[in-house]
């Protein structure tokens, strides 16, 4: 790690006119270019056109919760746990032969659930607390 960072240290120093430079290109220009790139590096990881439309689709989704100002960390903390959590919640119910009473019979897992539980509600008080204007009522 720390060779690593040395070695961009040494590299990083007298570049970095050049990649002031890169920022002054106007977007029109530097959009195409990152296209290019990102369409090159799609298909070339397994030289399938599929890759290019999977990446695609996740660009307009990722452009979609960008204009609707969600939050793009939780969906890629999802995507690398999820599979790891299917994993873990077969195995548990294997061992218990399908019966769901094993994560409520353990207290780590119950504390999980009830940390949980009380996340998923603590998002939802202050939507469940908007004061909505009564119907048929005239003040």
């Amino acid at each position: 790690m720390y060779l690593g960072n040395a070695m961009l240290l040494v590299l990083n120093l007298p570049l970095i006119s050049l990649w002031v430079r890169v920022v002054l290109i106007p977007y029109i220009y530097l959009f195409p270019l990152i296209l290019a790139f990102c369409l090159i590096g799609a298909y070339s990881i397994n030289n399938s056109v599929e890759d290019i439309y999977i990446m695609l689709i996740f660009s307009i989704v990722g452009y979609l919760m960008k204009k609707f100002e969600y939050e793009g960390a939780p969906l890629i903390l999802a995507f690398i746990l999820g599979p790891i959590l299917e994993n873990a919640l077969r195995q548990s119910l294997i061992m218990s032969h399908g019966e769901f009473g094993i994560f409520l019979g353990k207290p780590i897992a119950l504390g999980a659930l009830l940390a949980a539980a009380c996340l998923l509600l603590m998002a939802f008080l202050p939507w469940l607390k908007k004061r909505r204007p009564a119907i048929g009522i005239k003040e």
